[in-house]
Order: structure tokens, then C-alpha cells, then sequence
């Protein structure tokens, strides 16, 4: 699997801020990549990208795992399904881990992209269940749409 282009990541801590990022994807007529924080776990992600896969069938949708430099982490996340998986331990290590994901079809990334994090964006980037207003939620979708619209000039 190449990297999708534009590789534009957005970090999402939870299905809210993935569900904002795929309404911007989709008016901005862009692939997505949802990235899954550090803790955050292979079959996790893997639902939340199935779920925005359920509401917006039209958008292509990836998920990206951090799995720091933890192997194991990195090989379940490849078993799991997951198509792109970041890995920042030990090139030989990496290798390895480079030629199962290409077994799988996947992508191992080696070095941590740029990244979009709607959480560090605005203390206001809590889910809507939690406080966050429709205003604050347009203006974090129209981020989104921004970041995600960067490099197509």
C-alpha cells in the first residue's frame, strides 16, 4: 500500500473528532487519515474507522496507528487489518516489520508525519456529548477541511 496522497493525518482522540474530520474530508472532497494516539490500540482504531466507513461510504478512510517503538504493538496492528502503522524502534527491526506490512498490503511509516491535532487545537475540541458548541464544531471542521486541503494548492 503507498501512503495515500495528500498525506495529511488528523489525530483523533475519540469517534467525535473522527466523524468532524470525515464530514471535512468529504466536503473537501479528500482521502482521510484518521491517526490513533499512542494508547490507543489496533482494534480500536480499526472501529472507529469502520464506523466513519458506515457513515460516509463514499470517502476514502484510513487509519494510522503510532506504535512508537514497540514491534509487537506494530505486528498486531498488521494482523489486526490496520493498513498504515508508524514504527520508530530499530531499523532492523523495522525492516522486518516493512516486510510483513508489505505482505499485508500495508504501509509502515518509520517517521512520524505532520500531524493535525484537534485536541491541542482549541480547549473547546471536547466532543459535543461533553460541552463542545456546533460553533466550535464548525470552526474545528473548517480547520480540518483547511489541513486537509494544504497541499492541493
Amino acid at each position: 500500500m503507498t501512503v495515500p496522497p495528500p498525506f495529511r493525518p488528523i489525530l483523533i482522540r475519540g469517534l467525535d473528532d473522527a466523524l468532524l474530520a470525515a464530514g471535512a474530508a468529504d466536503s473537501a472532497g479528500t482521502p482521510l487519515v484518521l491517526m490513533g494516539p499512542p494508547a490507543a490500540g489496533a482494534l480500536w482504531l480499526r472501529g472507529v474507522v469502520e464506523r466513519v466507513r458506515k457513515a460516509h461510504p463514499g470517502l476514502e478512510v484510513a487509519g494510522l496507528l503510532d506504535c512508537g517503538d514497540r514491534a509487537g504493538e506494530a505486528q498486531g496492528a498488521l494482523a489486526a487489518g490496520l493498513r498504515l502503522v508508524l514504527f520508530t524502534g530499530r531499523p532492523e527491526m523495522a525492516d522486518r516489520l516493512a516486510a510483513i506490512a508489505a505482505a499485508r498490503g500495508a504501509a509502515l511509516l518509520t517517521h512520524r508525519p505532520p500531524a493535525l491535532d484537534l485536541a491541542a487545537r482549541s480547549p473547546a475540541a471536547r466532543p459535543l456529548a461533553e460541552g463542545r458548541s456546533r460553533h466550535c464544531a464548525a470552526a474545528l471542521e473548517a480547520l480540518c477541511r483547511d489541513w486537509l486541503k494544504r497541499d492541493q494548492g
